[in-house]
């Protein structure tokens, strides 16, 4: 029996979206004043590392497996930080808070310095959106909630 493999793992899938925050953190510090863009982007960035952080228990769960279990916690430790500031970015959106956005902003950019993007990236404008689909989730996790 030949082994499964999976050309677009939730590896890959956490690697191109740090490579979108990156991205997106550029974009967020050229702008000069709160417009809709802003609002995108800093949304974009708030709920990219929700799903980053999402993807974090899907990984080690291969590991845990194998009783690999310094390793997954490792990785646990590792990537924490993006739940976190997730939800910090996005209670800062929802307070109009844009000197916390730009503070959670370097703190993300810090924790993914490693990451390199080329200024000729061919990722586009992921963010175009972002700010209407936080709040369409906010409203709706408000709603499903007792």
């Amino acid at each position: 029996m030949s082994r499964i493999i999976k050309l677009n793992g939730v590896g890959k899938q956490r690697k191109k979206m740090t490579r979108e925050v990156v991205i997106s953190i550029r974009e967020l510090m050229q702008q000069e004043e709160v417009d809709e863009q802003t609002r995108d982007l800093a949304a974009f960035i708030s709920l990219t590392l929700e799903q980053i952080h999402q993807t974090i228990d899907i990984t080690v769960a291969a590991w845990e497996k194998r009783d690999y279990w310094v390793k997954a916690d490792r990785f646990r430790l590792d990537w924490a930080w993006s739940g976190t500031y997730a939800e910090e970015m996005k209670q800062a959106i929802f307070n109009d808070d844009w000197e916390a956005v730009a503070i959670i902003s370097a703190q993300v950019a810090q924790k993914l310095n490693n990451v390199h993007v080329s200024k000729r990236h061919r990722l586009g404008e992921p963010w175009h959106g972002a700010w209407k689909e936080l709040r369409e989730q906010t409203i709706t996790d408000h709603s499903s909630s007792p």
